[in-house]
């Protein structure tokens, strides 16, 4: 995804879009937020008292500050996190705060890179860091000179702690509620001070999470769980084969099924709707249906990775070129590789989901979105009506991995909606879930590199793959380059000499989006696979090879240096009782503002089995709010990619998906679960971000681990076992 707002010129960035300036005073609180002069905001939002909110702070005459959330919460932990940010600044304890999602509304919380209302790309940090701690010290300097204008005494006097106002020459104190009706009608400062770093009282603390105690009494409602009046339940079952329509349906034997109430029959999908969701998958079971199959019931994942790799051939856009790379390929000892990445499904717990009544000329939905002002302008699309008669209720999600970048499947239930009386639930069953995702795409990478000395003086790296910038933000997509494809190839952390970085995009007939860990997925699979063949053929070692061309990257060398160290990279690998091949990888990888190191120890079997027995990451993410969030995000990025790496690819023969649920589409097991050691390193740098480069480091320091253990290294993923059978 996009990572600097250059990329959008006709967007609004922080300086053009000044805070505060709209404070109002809304039901006895305060609320402060991002000017929006062009139109005042909505008032649809029952969680913030039933008042109109265009705010990030809210502070009532009685109980918790409310911060509204423009990111989601999905797992990552910046509900916390960003509650921290503006709690520092605003002198309240975190657990003065309470954390409510923001409703859909670009003008006030789009994104500010990428200006669209979504959470996604590892970006939440770096977006709302500032301007939350802006919010947080404009609302406390409001408070302080609301105050001070009720005690007529100089704010200078006055001094803030744990939401209490006190001025000590008089002894008098108030808390902030009691003085938010007035500090509502003054008029917000132009300017704040924030706090340094050596002021701060939370930012860089363990906090403990603001949403466990929920999730563990189980009163957290994530989408899956709404439940409304009179509402009914939908199972649906779209074409099995890519782009099919649906060609005969007998609704008989569905009605017949005790609990079911209704069939409702699309184009290209069916839905059973029934009292429960148990009733309506057995009337969907009870179904026949004939599907025409259409243009694509000869797709297969051959033809698929032909197609690819014949696109990666042709002429591609220049990404970023240095001195003559081409040139100097033409000669001397050059090494060369190519890497495939494949289709991917997200996969994540709480399976795709959408609550939607409509009714009154408008619509309700329920539902755990990372888009919430797509899935309202595509449900208004789809109902033929202004997007302002859409209300969304967002809710927590179950895991999210760029699953619910899209609004698709709120589009679809919306459709299904439409055909109901009343609100309906529709629930994608796992198997629905994952043959029906927009996949992660395959990726091609052709790499080459000219070897002196043991160093590297050229390097050419083609990407070729779709964009979903393209698609999913026009704007991003310049001059034929998908910044998200490219990321990682175009700036590698290292000293490669002569550079050359081409992007072809090519795009075939399979949905795709992002998934977690984007673009640097396949490119710093890449480009680390390819090191280590380097060092292999050059008989260098792979960390040398490495820490002779960061000699201009201090942080990168120090991340690379802290995670050998603690992995003991210098020591044999211990044995394993899983086999008696084992090996060590090493990664290094700079991106979505964050340096993290890996280092991988495998043990491959007889059979070719491969078992991850340890793994070590070194992070430098820059400024950290909360240390326990970021290992968490590590450690959950580095199972995530585990499976990546070992099990997981997308395959089609037919026109249809192979894969269907857990059996055949794998996450890592308990049984599989490696060690995993974090080790974050101080810095005071900008805060990057942390939830996908845990998945992006992992795999190609397991693939390296692996090429150590076998000398195989396999070149396209998932690892094939049979490749790695002592036999072969």
């Amino acid at each position: 995804m996009p990572r600097s707002p250059e990329m959008q010129p006709d967007s609004p960035t922080l300086s053009r879009r000044s805070l505060l300036r709209g404070a109002a005073a809304v039901l006895g609180g305060l609320v402060i937020g991002i000017e929006l002069p062009a139109r005042r905001a909505r008032a649809d939002e029952p969680q913030a008292s039933g008042a109109a909110v265009n705010a990030f702070v809210h502070v009532p005459a009685q109980g918790p500050v409310s911060l509204i959330m423009p990111a989601v919460e999905m797992g990552q932990g910046v509900y916390t996190s960003q509650a921290m940010c503006m709690a520092e600044e605003l002198e309240i304890g975190l657990d003065q705060v309470q954390a409510i999602a923001a409703p859909p509304d670009r003008e006030h919380y789009g994104h500010p890179i990428f200006y669209v209302q979504a959470t996604g790309g590892s970006t939440t940090t770096m977006a709302w860091t500032e301007p939350l701690r802006k919010a947080g010290a404009t609302a406390r300097a409001m408070l302080v000179a609301a105050a001070a204008e009720a005690w007529n005494v100089p704010a200078s006097e006055l001094t803030t702690e744990q939401g209490v106002i006190t001025h000590r020459p008089s002894g008098r104190t108030v808390r902030y509620g009691e003085v938010a009706d007035r500090a509502a009608a003054l008029p917000p400062p132009a300017n704040v001070s924030l706090k340094s770093p050596d002021q701060f009282r939370l930012i860089g603390t363990r906090a403990k999470r603001i949403d466990t105690p929920d999730k563990v009494t189980g009163k957290t409602v994530y989408g899956i769980d709404v439940m409304r009046p009179g509402m009914k339940f939908a199972a649906l079952m779209a074409s099995p084969v890519l782009g099919g329509k649906v060609e005969h349906v007998d609704q008989g034997p569905a009605l017949k099924v005790a609990g079911v109430r209704q069939v409702v029959v699309l184009d290209d999908m069916v839905a059973v709707v029934g009292d429960n969701t148990w009733a309506a998958e057995q009337g969907l079971r009870a179904l026949d249906i004939a599907w025409a199959a259409g243009p694509n019931a000869t797709l297969n994942q051959a033809q698929l990775w032909a197609d690819t790799e014949k696109a990666s051939e042709g002429p591609g856009v220049t990404v970023r070129k240095e001195g003559d790379a081409a040139g100097k390929l033409k000669s001397g000892t050059v090494v060369e590789a190519t890497y495939e990445l494949p289709f991917l499904a997200h996969t994540s717990m709480e399976t795709q989901n959408c609550t939607v009544h409509v009714h009154d000329g408008g619509c309700e939905i329920w539902v755990g979105t990372q888009v919430p002002g797509f899935a309202q302008a595509g449900a208004a699309q789809v109902l033929g009506i202004p997007p302002e008669k859409v209300t969304v209720h967002n809710h927590l999600i179950g895991g999210g991995f760029g699953g619910r970048l899209e609004a698709a499947p709120i589009v679809t239930a919306t459709r299904i909606a439409q055909k109901v009386d009343g609100p309906v639930k529709v629930i994608w069953s796992r198997e629905q879930d994952i043959r029906q995702d927009m996949f992660r795409p395959l990726y091609h990478n052709r790499l080459k590199a000219r070897v002196e000395n043991g160093r590297i003086t050229a390097w050419q790296h083609r990407v070729t793959g779709p964009s979903i910038l393209a698609r999913w933000l026009p704007p991003a997509f310049k001059d034929g380059i998908d910044s998200d494809a490219i990321d990682g190839a175009a700036e590698p952390p290292y000293a490669l000499g002569d550079m050359l970085v081409e992007y072809i995009r090519h795009e075939n007939v399979v949905p795709f989006s992002f998934w977690r860990g984007v673009g640097p997925n396949s490119t710093v699979f890449s480009v680390e696979s390819f090191l280590d063949r380097i060092a292999r053929q050059s008989n260098t070692d792979p960390l040398t090879l490495r820490r002779g061309m960061l000699e201009k990257n201090p942080r990168g060398l120090a991340v690379l240096n802290a995670a050998v160290a603690k992995a003991g990279w210098d020591k044999p690998v211990a044995g394993s009782p899983f086999g008696s091949r084992t090996g060590r990888g090493l990664s290094l990888m700079h991106a979505f503002g964050s340096l993290l190191a890996c280092v991988a120890e495998v043990t491959v079997t007889d059979h070719g089995d491969v078992r991850v027995t340890k793994v070590v990451v070194a992070a430098d993410v820059g400024r950290v709010i909360n240390p326990d969030t970021v290992i968490a995000q590590i450690q959950g990025g580095v199972v995530f990619g585990i499976a990546a790496v070992l099990h997981n690819r997308i395959t089609f023969a037919g026109g249809e998906v192979e894969q269907s649920n857990f059996n055949d589409y794998r996450l890592l097991r308990i049984n599989e679960m490696p060690t995993i050691e974090v080790e974050l390193l101080s810095s005071q740098e900008a805060s990057g971000g942390i939830g996908e480069p845990g998945t992006v480091i992992v795999q190609p320091a397991v693939a390296n681990a692996v090429y150590a253990a076998t000398g195989v290294q396999l070149t396209r993923m998932p690892l094939d076992a049979s490749l790695l059978a002592k036999s072969v």
